[in-house]
């Protein structure tokens, strides 16, 4: 014959709104508690376990969801800061790049003005400095 404790058995209950998990424990399975049972000690024990580790998991949770968010919210900033040096870094080479035209048209004014290259040699010169250039 199997006791009518075993048959209510025990009954494991979410509280997803709250901060920790909760065991129901049905009331007829109390009525028969001897306190000196190793049996009732042993589940009591179980359970004050059960509870322990509950409350570290979801402390383990929190502070795994805590530490997600700051972390997310440093990529965010790190992505926002890799988008403006790279701006930057537009913008600079925009600038190397206007900067290195007006040295060639600098150079080519001084050439023709003051040592009077003729159109030919002139050529043929700008043609080998743009193929450094490259």
């Amino acid at each position: 014959m199997v006791p009518a404790v075993c048959k209510l058995g025990v009954g494991a209950m979410s509280n997803r709104g709250s901060d920790k998990a909760e065991l129901s424990i049905p009331r007829a399975l109390n009525l028969d508690s001897k306190a000196d049972d190793p049996v009732d000690k042993a589940g009591h024990a179980i359970l004050g376990l059960l509870h322990q580790a509950a409350n570290t998991a979801e402390s383990t949770k929190q502070q795994a969801i805590e530490t997600a968010q700051k972390l997310s919210a440093q990529l965010r900033a790190a992505e926002d800061r890799i988008r403006e040096l790279e701006t930057k870094v537009r913008y600079y080479e925009d600038r190397n790049d206007r900067a290195e035209r007006w040295l060639h048209q600098i150079s080519m004014e001084i050439e023709q003005r003051f040592f009077g290259q003729s159109d030919g040699r002139r050529s043929q010169q700008q043609a080998a400095s743009r193929n450094q250039m490259r």
